[in-house]
């Protein structure tokens, strides 16, 4: 899977947002899976957590992203993008979700 470059573009709308953040974060996660011994644990984390980005997605995904609120999620979206350590994917696997949860306005 190809990583994707720093310098995300802003999105616009919660929509583009959680789009965005869902991809870094499959990224994220298939970076995690290189780790053999965790590979299980890597699965169920990201399961779980997509699914709470994803619920978000359904109920807000047409509402307009406020500007410091989009540039939080592209910010991060750089971030995951620099990650090249698969343990240290694993440790992002379940502290990117809650960021990007944070900047979207909802709890994680």
């Amino acid at each position: 899977m190809q990583r994707p470059a720093p310098g995300s573009p802003i999105p616009t709308t919660l929509a583009d947002a959680t789009a965005a953040a869902l991809d870094a974060y499959e990224s994220l996660a298939a970076l995690g899976e290189e780790v053999e011994d965790e590979w299980q644990y890597v699965q169920d984390l990201a399961d779980a957590w997509r699914s709470r980005i994803v619920d978000v997605a359904d109920a807000r995904g047409d509402e307009p992203l406020p500007a410091p609120r989009a540039t939080a999620i592209a910010r991060v979206c750089d971030e995951i993008a620099l990650i090249e350590d698969p343990h240290r994917a694993i440790d992002w696997l379940s502290t990117f979700p809650q960021v990007v949860l944070v900047a979207l306005g909802e709890r994680p």
